[in-house]
């Protein structure tokens, strides 16, 4: 119930208890206005991290994007860093992704910004990046803003260029590929977490058939076209439980990365930490080259793997998606 109301906005609540003081119940209005206050002050309260949070803004010709960008406390002058790009799913914003992931804990840790570029509700009334929407151009046009916002940040904080990395949930997943596909030489990394394959949608009737899975290996995805061998190493996340993005994506985002490198598949590895669900690990390898990771979380739905516990969209009880993400850059940004 408390969940309830904090996400409905405590506005209204605020208004309720405004009028609860000039009745009979005036004591219960002021205990309600107290707490009213209290979830206000945590609405505008940043996510976990120590750094700072900050706003921007970017325009372009398709429009105009907010961001916010986590920035680890302690950088020192001239010191360049590295950035991870997170993308939201659906129905989240940059706040709420933050919160979930809680990938500011690590940049605070192990240093490097955060940049959350936001969905407007204009473009989309969920929220959702329209990555599928390639047939009139509006996927190329939201890149187009995500990637500004890139240069942007770039240019305001210091960051290393050439150790940027993008990660996306679902939608944002998709858009990640996409990102990283029409911009292969930004990126050294990919992370998709229970999205779909770029290539696999075209509208949004299609991106629907995609989620669901109804890609066989008759009908593969077409990756797009021109420079498919120096895509950045992908690292895919999904969930065999998924009902919303079947998992056959996630199979199927691998192998088109896989096959674009010239790389096989070795053997699924199975690995349980602790009480966490049990996860199968394939990589896909061009000699000692990774080019992709395939994390299957079998008892994990459409959530982020080891995300904050009591929010939409995560799933404490999974392996950490935001640990192996880092990991998996790391490595990337290493090489």
């Amino acid at each position: 119930m408390a969940k309830r109301v904090r996400t409905a906005g405590w506005s209204r609540l605020f208004q309720k208890s405004l009028q609860a003081m000039t009745g009979p119940a005036a004591r219960a209005g002021r205990r309600a206005v107290v707490h009213a206050v209290k979830v206000g002050a945590d609405a505008m309260r940043p996510p976990p991290g120590a750094g700072d949070w900050l706003a921007g803004v970017v325009m372009g010709p398709h429009g105009v994007r907010r961001y916010r960008l986590f920035r680890p406390a302690g950088l020192g002058i001239g010191e360049r860093v590295p950035m991870l790009v997170m993308l939201h799913g659906c129905g989240q914003d940059a706040k709420s992704f933050a919160t979930v992931t809680r990938m500011n804990l690590i940049a605070a840790r192990e240093r490097f910004v955060v940049l959350y570029p936001e969905q407007d509700r204009l473009a989309n009334v969920n929220g959702c990046w329209n990555w599928f929407d390639t047939d009139s151009g509006r996927a190329f046009g939201e890149a187009g803003l995500i990637m500004k916002a890139i240069d942007q940040v770039c240019l305001f904080y210091r960051v290393d260029r050439a150790r940027v990395a993008v990660a996306g949930l679902s939608a944002g997943a998709s858009m990640a590929a996409l990102l990283a596909t029409q911009h292969p030489g930004r990126f050294k990394a990919v992370v998709m977490h229970s999205g779909i394959p770029p290539g696999t949608a075209h509208s949004p009737l299609s991106a629907l058939g995609a989620m669901r899975g109804r890609r066989t290996a008759a009908q593969p995805a077409t990756p797009p076209v021109g420079g498919a061998a120096y895509w950045p190493p992908l690292l895919v996340i999904h969930g065999g439980a998924d009902s919303v993005v079947s998992v056959r994506n996630g199979q199927a985002a691998a192998q088109v990365w896989a096959d674009a490198a010239g790389a096989v598949a070795g053997p699924a590895r199975r690995v349980q930490r602790g009480k966490r669900y049990e996860m199968a690990v394939t990589d896909f390898r061009q000699g000692r080259r990774t080019a992709a990771q395939l994390v299957e979380v079998g008892r994990l739905g459409h959530a982020w793997s080891g995300g904050a516990a009591g929010h939409p969209f995560s799933d404490s009880k999974g392996p950490d998606a935001s640990r192996l993400a880092w990991s998996f850059m790391a490595r990337q940004w290493r090489a």
